[in-house]
């Protein structure tokens, strides 16, 4: 399904970021914020998702966090591998908080009101604290495939930690073997991946990235581990919350999710039997109804 017809649009945010951001659906719509995972950009966001948004009257803001899409590419150097490994930080790390306080800014910058704030993975993570630090913006909250910084939960396969370290790619078909390679152990045992259809994405993305996207990945990395365990922080949301995993997750174990939802008061939790790591078009009606649904009961 082709990518939604809107153009991306720059801001430069208070606190000196440039993010790159499209809006899809009518203007005086009902604000949804979808914030993407680690390395992702906000084509990552399935069309037909999208697009389910929109026909039901949603507005839909999709962004480039910080050190991806051509949103800005920080100036510091990335944690080496061995920082990686060891979740030590460099002292210049920026946070998840950080980047809550990009989305925030955007939502402010827009004048649209309260959001749903929609994230997965790591986007989730930022969703999440969106909507601990900001709550006058936040709607409702769906945290999407992610988990809540505990250590011992959530945590990733050993599989899925051998990709990891692979070289990054240095041109765009070594970028498109590397997706495939990636989105196909990600993607889940009842919902595989359409390959021709990850292969446009992976050009589509390697295209639109405005830095170097293995330092990027690696920054946004170091922020998720200089967040900590957020356990307590996420104690304090008092939006609407959803908390969605499938059960075949080999990137953020589904102890993630159940942790997330255990943490939130009243959170709906729900589990997709046989979704992984990924949200291809095959799978986006289903999670776009539970998405609306969430919405619209806030909306009553």
């Amino acid at each position: 399904m082709p990518e939604p017809k809107s153009a991306d649009r720059f801001v430069t945010l208070p606190g000196g970021t440039r993010v790159c951001f499209r809006t899809d659906g009518h203007a005086g719509g009902t604000p949804v914020l979808l914030i993407a995972g680690l390395g992702e950009d906000l084509t990552t966001w399935s069309p037909r998702f999208v697009s389910a948004l929109t026909a039901t009257g949603f507005l839909v803001i999709r962004m480039d966090n910080r050190d991806s899409g051509r949103s800005t590419f920080a100036t510091t150097p990335p944690p080496n591998t061995l920082r990686q490994l060891l979740s030590r930080p460099r002292r210049d790390a920026y946070t998840l908080a950080d980047m809550a306080t990009d989305a925030a800014q955007l939502i402010e910058h827009l004048a649209v009101g309260p959001t749903h704030v929609v994230g997965r993975s790591m986007g989730g993570m930022i969703a999440q604290t969106v909507a601990a630090r900001h709550p006058a913006l936040t709607a409702t909250l769906t945290s999407l495939y992610s988990t809540t910084g505990d250590p011992t939960v959530g945590q990733p396969a050993a599989s899925t930690k051998a990709l990891l370290v692979s070289p990054p790619p240095r041109n765009r078909l070594q970028a498109v073997r590397a997706h495939l390679r990636m989105t196909a152990h990600l993607a889940g045992t009842g919902y595989p991946i359409d390959e021709a259809e990850e292969a446009a994405h992976a050009v589509e993305t390697w295209n639109r990235t405005a830095g170097d996207g293995a330092s990027g990945m690696a920054r946004q990395i170091q922020a998720i581990q200089a967040s900590g365990d957020r356990t307590a922080e996420l104690a304090t949301i008092t939006a609407p919350t959803l908390v969605i995993n499938g059960n075949r997750d080999l990137i953020v174990a589904p102890s993630g999710g159940a942790a997330t939802a255990a943490a939130i008061r009243h959170a709906r939790h729900i589990v997709i039997p046989g979704m992984g790591h990924h949200l291809p078009d095959s799978l986006a009606p289903r999670i776009a109804d539970h998405v609306i649904d969430h919405l619209e009961r806030a909306l009553i």
